[in-house]
């Protein structure tokens, strides 16, 4: 038998802009379901923290099944373990920002070497890569940014706020 592990899953498209509606009572009777233990959701945009014997792979193919299940269609989830969301907060390039203006694109892999060629609509912007995440300051906040890397990254963001609850949760 394994250790518990912590975990966080963040999932990409929901409840944001008309799309991918699913109540978190629902994700928390989702992860339940599973045999997740110790089950949290954090605010409405798809996070839930949880311990489980289960490795990040596993979780992530358990949860996706189950959501695509639910939704009828497929649900891209990300998945950190506690001490990967601590690493983040900890080697967030941009620690004098405000938390809202810094966000953490999630990623499956590492991004792409040519991420500032795949760079489009930058503005103010800065980033930086890390292990499978890219690091983004938006000066001027998320909702008015253009900035893209073409639809070779495929991930989902949070703020540093959100980042360092989600961390709080999980490491509790």
């Amino acid at each position: 038998m394994s250790a518990t592990t912590s975990y966080v899953a963040l999932l990409r498209a929901v409840n944001v802009g008309g799309t991918g509606k699913l109540p978190m009572k629902e994700l928390k009777a989702i992860c339940e379901e599973a045999g997740f233990e110790s089950v949290r959701t954090y605010i409405a945009s798809g996070n839930v923290v949880f311990e489980t014997d289960d490795d990040a792979a596993k979780v992530k193919e358990i949860l996706e099944m189950r959501l695509t299940d639910y939704a009828g269609k497929k649900m891209d989830v990300f998945v950190r373990t506690a001490r990967e969301m601590r690493d983040l907060v900890n080697i967030n390039p941009f620690p004098d920002e405000p938390g809202n203006k810094v966000a953490v694109l999630f990623l499956d892999r590492k991004p792409p070497s040519d991420l500032k060629d795949l760079a489009t609509g930058i503005q103010d912007e800065k980033f930086e890569p890390a292990a499978k995440e890219i690091f983004v300051h938006y000066p001027k906040g998320m909702g008015q940014s253009k900035l893209g890397f073409g639809k070779e990254v495929v991930g989902t963001a949070r703020n540093m706020n959100t980042v360092a609850k989600l961390t709080e949760m999980a490491s509790g």
